[in-house]
């Protein structure tokens, strides 16, 4: 039988890293700026969130991050000159990130991990379950997985992770974890988690993708974490002992997620969520798939 449990209304972003896959781009360019067709990345994780009914979103952010904030302030200047144009679409698009929602920012003074920066958010978020949203994992807007996060979390408490199945050979690369079967077909209970096993270590092949609904006992947990792989603090770590001891924060469920995903933390697949996205666009895909098809057939 399912309870209610607090409505969850606060979205975290951490977006402090250095992007050092993106360089010389993200030399002076924040990588979560880098453009997604006409979007920065950013922008489709904070409309994501507000499209999961959380419309107060705190960025973690470092050094040279400032055009994160400039992107989602009103920028005066412009949207006066596109006024006087008449230019009434691109002043929309101008406005459009400003409205989104209400924004937050706090500074990750030293690049200690994930779970370091999940921990610079405890005195904004406070004793409130919140959901944390990686900026390089994009989801399809036809895909609600963190509205149905929400949703798990709401009806069962405790945390919500997302998991996808991926090939065994590639589960090295992302955090794992164990599972058992629930009454409800996209979800599990997760039992275990470790951070980018080797295949032959993986207790399963469901890998732990870039959104997570968490009980705010995490921060307890975060507080006493030591650093682990890769000397950082690791959230997977934390997860694995509120997924050990339900006592403590509740158990911790995972949902399935099988809709279209694109990571753009990564170069290759950074340039096919571009060209995925352009292909699907009403005002660009049907010029811009007749030409894919024209150069596949004419380079290849």
């Amino acid at each position: 039988m399912t309870q209610s449990h607090p409505r969850i209304s606060k979205a975290v972003i951490p977006a402090a890293g250095l992007g050092t896959r993106f360089l010389p781009a993200t030399k002076a360019t924040p990588k979560e700026m880098l453009p997604v067709v006409d979007k920065p990345a950013i922008q489709y994780v904070v409309e994501e969130a507000v499209s999961a009914g959380l419309d107060d979103v705190l960025m973690i952010t470092g050094r040279n991050k400032r055009p994160l904030e400039d992107h989602f302030d009103r920028n005066y200047e412009l949207e006066s000159a596109l006024q006087k144009k008449g230019d009434a679409g691109r002043l929309a698009k101008v406005q459009e990130s400003s409205d989104l929602a209400t924004m937050h920012y706090v500074r990750q003074g030293d690049p200690k991990g994930l779970g370091h920066a999940v921990l610079c958010a405890a005195p904004h978020v406070g004793h409130e379950p919140f959901a944390v949203l990686l900026g390089d994992d994009l989801i399809d807007p036809r895909d609600p997985l963190l509205a149905r996060m929400v949703e798990v979390q709401e009806q069962r408490g405790g945390s919500v992770i997302a998991l996808m199945e991926v090939a065994p050979e590639q589960i090295h690369l992302y955090g794992c974890a164990a599972v058992e079967a629930t009454e409800d077909g996209d979800v599990v209970k997760v039992t275990g988690m470790v951070e980018k096993p080797d295949a032959a270590d993986a207790p399963s092949n469901y890998a732990i993708i870039g959104r997570y609904v968490l009980d705010p006992h995490i921060f307890d947990i975060l507080r006493k974490t030591e650093p682990g792989r890769g000397g950082e603090i690791q959230l997977t770590d934390a997860l694995q002992q509120l997924a050990e001891d339900e006592k403590v924060g509740g158990p911790v469920h995972g949902v399935v997620f099988k809709g279209r995903r694109y990571d753009t933390g990564d170069r290759g697949d950074y340039l096919r969520a571009i060209v995925r996205l352009a292909c699907e666009r009403e005002d660009l895909g049907p010029d811009f798939r007749t030409w894919l098809r024209s150069y596949v057939a004419e380079e290849m």
